[in-house]
C-alpha cells in the first residue's frame, strides 16, 4: 500500500550563518501534498562555530574533514536536543541540507558538510541529504531547490520570494516552474552591521538612517551577474569576489551609508523581477526587514505578501523536509527548468542507521 503520511524533520543551516533551522511537519497527500508543522526551532550557532564556518574554506583538506566530523555531531547534538524538548516520536526521516561550503557548478563543484552516513549512525534514524550534488552532475546549477516545494505547497501565489542570504524567487511561466538567484541579502547586510557590532540590522533601522552613495549604487546595479538569463544562482564565493571588493573600495564611507546603499540597490534588482498583477509570497530572515521590504515596494507595484512567522522563519525547512519526502519516494524533487540540469531527477542520498 502507497504510503501517503509522513512526520520528518527538515533541517537547514544557511549562509547568513544565523543558525540551523528545524521543523517536525506532517505531510499527507490527497490529491495533492498537504502540510502541518508540529514544532519549529532555531538553534544559533556559537560564536565558535560562527567563526569556523566563515574560514573553514580556506583550511587544509585534513582540516575541512575533521571539521565536518565535528559538524556532525553538532547536527546530531542538535536533533537529539529537538526531539527530546518536543517528546518527537514517529520520525520517518531527517532530511538535511548540510552547510554549503563552496557552490561553483559551472566547475562542476559544489559541497555541503555534514552529508555523511555517520548522521544516521548518530541519530538511529534515516537521513536524507545531499541534495545537490546530482544535480550539478547532471549539468545543472544545484540550485534553487526551493522551487519543487513552492510549486507543490504555495500554489495559490503567483511568486515566491525568499529573502535569505541570497534573494530567490520561483514562479509558474507556461507550465513550467523557473527560478533563480537574484542577488545577495543578507550575507551582506549582515556583514556590514556587524561593523557597527550588530549581528544584523534589525528591522532595516541602520539602513534607514544612512544616505545613498551614488557612484557605489551605479556600479552595484552595473554587476553583470543582474543581466544574466536562468538559469542562474550564486554562492559566497561571487559575493567575496565581487561584491565585497566594491564595498572596500567605499570603506571611508560610513558603515550606515553601505547599508542604505546596498538596501536600495538588492531592493531596486529584487522589485522589478514582478508584475503588477503578482501575489508574492516573501519569506525568510530578510521579509523582518521592514525598510527592506519598503523599498522593494517602491520598485514594484506586485502585492507582496507576508505569512505568518512559522512560515517567514522556517519555510526553507520545511521544504527540504518536502524534498526528503519526494526522495524516500524516488518522485522528481528537481526540475530542470530551474537548474538547467539534463532532465528532472529525484535528487538526494538516503543513509540508514
Amino acid at each position: 500500500m502507497e504510503i501517503k503520511d509522513y512526520h520528518v524533520i527538515g533541517l537547514m543551516s544557511g549562509t547568513s550563518l544565523d543558525g540551523m533551522d528545524l521543523v517536525y511537519v506532517h505531510f499527507s497527500f490527497k490529491n495533492e501534498w498537504n502540510f502541518d508543522i508540529k514544532a519549529a526551532q532555531t538553534f544559533p550557532y556559537s560564536r565558535e562555530w560562527v567563526s569556523t564556518l566563515q574560514t573553514i574554506i580556506t583550511k587544509s583538506r585534513q582540516e575541512i574533514e575533521q571539521c565536518e566530523t565535528e559538524f556532525v555531531a553538532l547536527i546530531a547534538a542538535t536533533v537529539k536536543t529537538f526531539c527530546a524538548k518536543y517528546a518527537l516520536k514517529n520520525i520517518n526521516a531527517v532530511c538535511s541540507h548540510g552547510h554549503t561550503l563552496f557552490h561553483e557548478p559551472e566547475k562542476g563543484l559544489t559541497f555541503q558538510m555534514g552529508n555523511q552516513p555517520q548522521l544516521a549512525q548518530l541519530l538511529g534514524l534515516p537521513v536524507v541529504c545531499d541534495f545537490r550534488k546530482q544535480d550539478v552532475n547532471y549539468g545543472g546549477q544545484g540550485a534553487p531547490l526551493v522551487p519543487i516545494g513552492d510549486a507543490l505547497l504555495f500554489k495559490k501565489f503567483s511568486s515566491c520570494l525568499n529573502l535569505g542570504g541570497f534573494a530567490n524567487v520561483s514562479f509558474s511561466k507556461n507550465k513550467k516552474t523557473i527560478a533563480f538567484d537574484i542577488g545577495a541579502v543578507n550575507t551582506v547586510l549582515n556583514l556590514l552591521a556587524q561593523k557597527l557590532n550588530k549581528s544584523f540590522d534589525e528591522g532595516g533601522k541602520l539602513a534607514r538612517s544612512g544616505q545613498c552613495i551614488t557612484p557605489l549604487m551605479s556600479r552595484l546595479n552595473a554587476i553583470d551577474f543582474y543581466q544574466k538569463k536562468p538559469p542562474k544562482s550564486l554562492g559566497i564565493e561571487w559575493v567575496n569576489a565581487v561584491v565585497m571588493p566594491l564595498l572596500v573600495e567605499f570603506n571611508t564611507s560610513k558603515t550606515e551609508d553601505l547599508l542604505t546603499t546596498y538596501t536600495l540597490h538588492i531592493a531596486k534588482q529584487i522589485g522589478k523581477q514582478f508584475k503588477k498583477e503578482d501575489t508574492v509570497l516573501v519569506t525568510g530572515g530578510g521579509a523582518k526587514n521592514i525598510y527592506l521590504l519598503e523599498c522593494i515596494k517602491k520598485n514594484s507595484e506586485a502585492q507582496f505578501i507576508l505569512p505568518e512567522d512559522e512560515i517567514i522563519d522556517f519555510k526553507e525547512a520545511l521544504i527540504f523536509g518536502f524534498l526528503g519526502v519526494l526522495r524516500l519516494r524516488n518522485e522528481i524533487n528537481c526540475l530542470a527548468s530551474v537548474t538547467g540540469a539534463s532532465k528532472d531527477h529525484s535528487s538526494g542520498t538516503i543513509f540508514y542507521p
